[in-house]
C-alpha cells in the first residue's frame, strides 16, 4: 500500500492515505486531435460478477467476497468490470478491489487521509471503475482519482478530485466530472490536467467526435471552452 498509515475508528484494518502531493495545477495545455471514439475502459460484455450494496459479490450463483460494509453508505449501481478473467470493482469503504473468481488479487484504498476525519467517512466508490489494458482508473467521494497497475494495484498517480458519476475515455484523455461541478481532462499518462471548466450539472460526459457533452453543456475539447 502507500503512504502513512492511519488507525480509523470507523471503518477495520489499517488504511492508506495514497497521495504524495494533492494540488491539483491545472497546465491550460490544449489537447491534441482525438479520434472519433471512446475508449472501452467497460470491460467484457458478458460478465458473470454481480455486486450489491453490502459489498457482497457473485460469481454467478456462489458468493467470492464479503466485504465490510460501513453505516450510511451512499446508494449506486455499481458492477464489477470483467477482463481478462478477472474482475474490479470499487467498494462502500473506499477501496478498489482485484477478484479472480473466488480468490482476493489485491486491494487498494483510492481516497484522500482528511476524508477519514470528522464522524462517519464518506469513501463511497460509486462510479465504476474503468479498465485500459494494463491499468485501473478509479474515483470516489473520498476525494481522489487514480490511475492503478491493473496486475499488483500499484499506484501509477492519484489527483485530489471527488468523483461521484462514471467517467469517460477518448485516446490518451480521461473526462471527469468532479462532485464540486468541474469537468477535468487528464492525461492518463501521467496525470496532468490540461484544463477544467466549470459544469452545473452532475451526469456522465459523453463525446460525439468534436464536443464533450455534459447534461446541456457542450464543451470543446481541445481547450475546455463552453460552445
Amino acid at each position: 500500500m502507500f503512504g502513512c498509515s492511519k488507525k480509523d475508528p470507523i471503518l477495520p484494518g489499517t488504511r492508506y492515505d495514497i497521495f504524495d502531493n494533492d494540488e491539483i495545477k491545472v497546465s491550460g495545455k490544449d489537447l491534441p486531435e482525438l479520434s472519433e471514439n471512446i475508449t472501452n475502459i467497460s470491460g467484457d460484455e458478458n460478465c458473470e460478477y454481480k455486486q450489491d450494496s453490502t459489498n457482497t459479490i457473485r460469481f454467478g450463483n456462489r458468493k467470492v467476497y464479503s466485504g465490510f460494509s460501513g453505516n450510511g453508505y451512499v446508494a449506486s449501481h455499481q458492477s464489477p468490470i470483467c477482463v481478462g478473467g478477472y474482475a474490479y470493482t470499487g467498494l462502500s469503504t473506499g477501496e478498489v478491489i482485484k477478484l479472480n473468481k473466488n480468490k482476493l488479487v489485491w486491494k487498494v484504498d483510492v481516497f484522500k487521509e482528511n476524508s477519514l476525519t470528522g464522524g462517519t467517512p464518506v469513501v463511497d466508490i460509486v462510479a465504476h471503475v474503468g479498465v485500459d489494458k494494463n491499468y485501473v482508473y478509479a474515483g470516489g467521494l473520498g476525494d481522489a482519482f487514480c490511475k492503478l497497475n491493473a496486475n499488483n494495484g500499484n499506484k501509477i498517480w492519484c489527483l485530489g478530485i471527488s468523483v461521484g458519476v462514471d467517467f469517460i475515455m477518448v485516446d490518451d484523455f480521461i473526462f471527469v466530472v468532479e462532485t464540486d461541478n468541474n469537468l477535468y481532462a487528464i492525461n492518463k499518462n501521467n496525470g496532468e490536467v490540461y484544463w477544467k471548466t466549470e459544469i452545473k450539472k452532475q451526469v456522465k460526459p459523453n463525446y460525439d467526435g468534436k464536443f464533450i457533452t455534459v447534461g446541456k453543456y457542450r464543451i470543446n475539447y481541445k481547450n475546455g471552452a463552453l460552445r
